[in-house]
């Protein structure tokens, strides 16, 4: 299985600041992002606007492959288009991750692994300790054709709805799998949760 880590956005809900660059808890969002897939030691690709943008840097010293989105206006889909395309041949399964997501852990995504090989067929859904729906996503290579025909900003959406019948969904702890930090009232809330979590553990 490959893990493909969406990192080709604008950033724009963050005014001039690129969510992707800021800190997040001692290291850049995206670099804590790609460190955690890289520990799961599948082979990790990533979506970037170009290979010479500023967020190519946060690749080094990884083995994360970088892959440009040149026409990354179109939307999310266009990402997921570029890194399927991208992917080696025989990639039997592909985990989608946005690159915004600070709380999922290495530990979360070798669970949903685990449930894909057990479940090649299906299409592997994280989700809330409750039940909400989020990321990321597993889609077997049977539907790679069909990623590669996706459009606009909803991403992957509707392939999962057309598949309703092979989808499984796997609860996450707490709300890892719907924490995204795209705005700044998003960071301030995600920060001030660190702070709290950090006092009562003392460190």
């Amino acid at each position: 299985m490959a893990i493909l880590i969406l990192a080709a956005g604008h950033s724009s809900r963050m005014g001039h600041e690129d969510k992707l660059m800021k800190d997040a808890n001692g290291t850049p969002l995206l670099a804590r992002v790609i460190i955690r897939a890289h520990s799961t030691h599948f082979p990790v690709f990533v979506t970037l606007p170009a290979l010479d943008h500023p967020r190519a840097a946060l690749l080094r010293g990884t083995d994360a492959t970088p892959i440009a989105v040149p026409d990354r206006s179109q939307g999310m889909a266009a990402s997921i288009r570029r890194g399927i395309d991208g992917l080696p041949d025989q990639t039997p399964g592909v985990m989608i991750l946005p690159g915004d997501m600070p709380d999922l852990t290495t530990k979360d995504l070798t669970h949903l692994s685990r449930i894909f090989e057990n479940n090649p067929g299906h299409i592997i859904r994280a989700t809330t300790e409750d039940g909400r729906s989020g990321h990321p996503v597993i889609f077997p290579a049977k539907l790679f054709a069909q990623l590669r025909r996706i459009s606009g900003d909803q991403g992957a959406r509707a392939v999962v709805k057309a598949h309703m019948d092979r989808l499984r969904q796997v609860a996450l702890p707490g709300n890892h799998a719907i924490c995204d930090l795209d705005t700044p009232a998003d960071w301030t809330a995600w920060n001030a949760n660190w702070a709290a979590w950090n006092r009562v553990n003392g460190t």
